[in-house]
């Protein structure tokens, strides 16, 4: 005698429903392969619509470039404290786009940029720029961090000098990324 576990009955009919689209294929997945967003236990509803986290990663950016100029300005005028709280929320907020960002590409996958001629290009100059760039940026902000958080300050200046400018630039070209992608040519997009 077998036991059908529900593990069991879910993978079986996932099977058939893939076998059902041609072996999944040509499907494009809204969700992820399946995950579903978190859901409220009283409602039901989605917490977050996963259509919300564009806008929710744009203002994220938004936010840690206008920390990282309140910061520059902080130690430009000796205020450590001030400075020091500006780039730990700094971090903390690009470190939480980064969370949201992952979330919002593992469920809903890849959204094209339709528009052709040289605004396509400027869009893939930006995106491209701004791509390499924040996966460069990683070591380079956390020895930064570090070099302060040890107390090596004179060591800490050195590299910040290149963090500081790099990081902001990814912060604002990851807003206009947006703002060309969602807004600007949104109905081109939506089609």
């Amino acid at each position: 005698m077998k036991i059908e576990t529900t593990f069991d009955r879910a993978s079986r009919s996932r099977a058939v429903r893939l076998a059902m689209e041609g072996l999944g294929g040509e499907r494009r997945s809204t969700n992820g392969g399946g995950h579903r967003p978190p859901r409220c236990p009283v409602t039901g509803d989605t917490i977050i619509r996963l259509s919300e986290f564009p806008t929710i990663d744009a203002t994220l950016n938004a936010t840690s470039a206008l920390l990282l100029t309140l910061g520059y300005f902080c130690i430009r005028r000796k205020k450590i404290q001030a400075h020091k709280v500006c780039m730990l929320s700094a971090f903390a907020t690009s470190s939480l786009f980064l969370g949201c960002y992952i979330w919002y590409h593992a469920h809903h996958g890849v959204t094209l940029f339709s528009r052709q001629g040289a605004v396509r290009d400027l869009y893939l100059a930006l995106l491209g720029s701004h791509t390499i760039l924040a996966v460069v940026i990683v070591p380079l902000i956390l020895t930064t961090l570090y070099r302060a958080w040890r107390g090596r300050f004179e060591r800490q200046k050195k590299i910040a000098r290149w963090t500081l400018p790099l990081w902001f630039y990814i912060s604002v070209t990851g807003v206009v990324v947006y703002w060309m992608l969602y807004h600007l040519y949104a109905q081109v997009a939506a089609r």
